[in-house]
């Protein structure tokens, strides 16, 4: 990765509440630390740090700093983090962490793809990008800005996995090869129902052979649940002048 060459400013403004005036003057809070060393405080100018990172692909950027009244003329560090305002994207704050130009370092680094994957052209399918960025593990000047990844050949239902893909020179991925990075599906209006949801919706002779049952029920009174009586018949009442027989006489 190449390096670009910022300068920085020691800050005396510490608290949260004298940091606003310093972003409206053009100035960006920043801070730096490395291993075995104490956060020194820092500000940059806001359109230095602009025109850096709109020149890369990135925000993990490898810097020579050159801090204003430092007794080392340059300090190597890797921007480690960008803060942005939720709403105006504008930079808030930077943290920079001084490596050493001997020592491997790990970042994450975006994956961009190249090419049209044939599932697409031919296929009806659409290209998923499921993993967006990938750890690398290198010398911090061989570090890449980004992994380019070719996925001209995907064919539809295929994907490629963090194990498949070609490390930069000099540089080692880190994480599960199974994981998958780039893939080519059926979209998904498209998909065919899961086995679950083609077990649990009725087909068409279910449906006639309920509307069946249903039509044949009709008019029928209700079955007696189990262990109720069934209704006895209703007692006739005698006619008018008939007199009621007496027990144990025939009617």
């Amino acid at each position: 990765m190449k390096s670009v060459s910022l300068k920085v400013y020691p800050r005396a403004a510490r608290r949260r509440n004298a940091l606003r005036p310093l972003r409206d003057a053009g100035r960006i809070p920043a801070v730096i630390y490395g291993t075995g060393q104490q956060p020194e405080s820092l500000e940059i100018k806001a359109k230095d740090l602009d025109t850096a990172l709109h020149e890369h692909v990135s925000e993990t950027l490898l810097v020579d700093l050159t801090v204003e009244s430092d007794a080392r003329p340059q300090r190597l560090a890797l921007v480690q983090e960008v803060q942005h305002h939720p709403l105006s994207r504008k930079v808030l704050h930077v943290d920079f962490r001084e490596v050493s130009a001997d020592k491997p370092v790990t970042v994450s680094i975006p994956v961009e793809a190249t090419g049209e994957p044939v599932g697409v052209k031919t296929g009806g399918g659409v290209l998923e990008h499921v993993l967006y960025k990938v750890k690398v593990r290198a010398l911090p000047r061989d570090l890449p800005e980004a992994l380019v990844v070719d996925v001209s050949h995907l064919e539809v239902g295929r994907s490629i996995h963090l194990g498949e893909l070609q490390a930069p020179p000099g540089c080692e991925l880190i994480g599960h090869k199974e994981l998958v990075v780039l893939a080519c599906a059926i979209p998904r209006a498209e998909a065919e129902p899961t086995e679950a949801e083609a077990a649990a919706a009725p087909t068409a002779g279910d449906v006639e052979m309920i509307k069946e049952k249903k039509e044949a029920g009709e008019g029928e009174a209700p079955a007696a649940k189990e262990g109720e009586k069934k209704p006895k018949e209703a007692e006739k009442k005698p006619k008018e002048g008939e007199k009621k027989p007496k027990e144990g006489e025939k009617k």
